[in-house]
């Protein structure tokens, strides 16, 4: 009998770590793999660009850095990004292709990206970088209280201080020219922004659109054709793809151009107040990070990220005979662009 007891004890011991590690093994983390940290934690994130150019690269690094900081590194964490290069079919693959569970959150830079992405109603939280207009854009109901499982930053364009600063830098306007795409969502609730405050002001203006960025130059030279001295250019993806037309015809007839964005500096306009793109995307990361914390993305209200500096192309300034202010009369720090 003492044998059939001591018999029945051995048994009993040798399934007791066999039941431990199937309970272990039920409640690894998702994403297990080789990217973990010391808890044995893994990450994974996606970050989703429409097209590429300077800015949005430099939110990209913004975001990587972002999370890297907070602890997120190459030992614990997995990061996709993929870039549609213009392609709207392409776009959709690529929110589908992220939209498949194994993601603890996906990033998606500017308006189009972000639309799509939402329009998903994925269960992976979005974190959206640079939405010049997110309501408008219908990427969250209210800025205070997010919805749709996304929150995120604006870059919400200043378009009355953009207006006043060209008044500063080159008073002598009669009538502004705006030239953008309907398609776009932000550059459209930028220029019906900036149409309203030079109403208020009395002042003159004059508005043509393109459909893609082959008809950049003949509507930049019907702008100046219907008395534009100045042209103003949103955050378009359109017409910033065929901006060098835009430049050099603005460029021979001496006609300034005005922006939303340093990265159309950089392509050839005159200036724009901007915020720094590296650092919008660190904040879109923070907000990530307070998420994964434990803070629920309905409580992470979307921001508006404030300008960081004017910036100033200084050869065109110098080609169309532009004084450049010191930084007390403009109210900003000057960030002086040199090609």
């Amino acid at each position: 009998m003492k044998k059939l007891i001591s018999v029945l004890l051995l048994l009993t011991l040798l399934a007791v770590p066999l039941l431990a590690g199937g309970c272990a093994k039920e409640d690894a983390p998702d994403h297990a793999g080789d990217n973990q940290d010391s808890a044995g934690e893994t990450y994974k994130f996606g970050i989703i660009s429409q097209i590429e150019n300077g800015a949005f690269l430099d939110m990209r690094d913004g975001i990587i850095a972002g999370l890297e900081a907070a602890g997120y590194t190459k030992g614990n964490t997995t990061i996709d990004y993929k870039c549609a290069q213009g392609d709207a079919t392409t776009l959709s693959t690529i929110c589908a292709t992220m939209d498949d569970d194994t993601y603890d959150a996906v990033f998606t830079i500017a308006t189009p990206a972000t639309q799509a992405y939402v329009s998903m109603e994925s269960e992976t939280p979005n974190f959206f970088c640079a939405v010049s207009a997110p309501e408008a854009a219908e990427v969250i109901t209210d800025m205070e209280h997010p919805d749709k499982n996304a929150t995120g930053t604006s870059n919400a364009i200043p378009t009355s201080d953009i207006i006043d600063l060209a008044y500063t830098l080159t008073p002598d306007i009669s009538k502004f020219g705006f030239i953008y795409c309907t398609a776009q969502a932000n550059a459209t609730d930028t220029v019906t922004s900036a149409c309203a405050y030079l109403d208020s002001q009395n002042i003159d203006y004059t508005v043509k659109t393109v459909e893609t960025s082959d008809d950049v130059g003949s509507v930049t030279e019907a702008l100046i054709a219907d008395g534009a001295d100045v042209i103003f250019i949103p955050n378009d993806a359109v017409v910033q793809s065929g901006i060098s037309a835009l430049v050099e015809i603005c460029e021979d007839e001496k006609i300034p151009t005005y922006c939303s964005s340093a990265t159309t500096v950089a392509s050839g306009c005159l200036a724009t107040l901007a915020i720094d793109d590296k650092g919008i995307g660190e904040k879109t990361a923070a907000m990530a990070v307070k998420y994964l914390e434990g803070t629920a993305l309905t409580q992470i209200p979307s921001i508006v990220v404030e300008i960081d500096y004017c910036t100033i192309n200084k050869a065109l300034a110098e080609t169309l005979e532009v004084a450049i202010p010191d930084e007390d009369t403009l109210g900003y720090t000057v960030n002086l662009y040199e090609n």
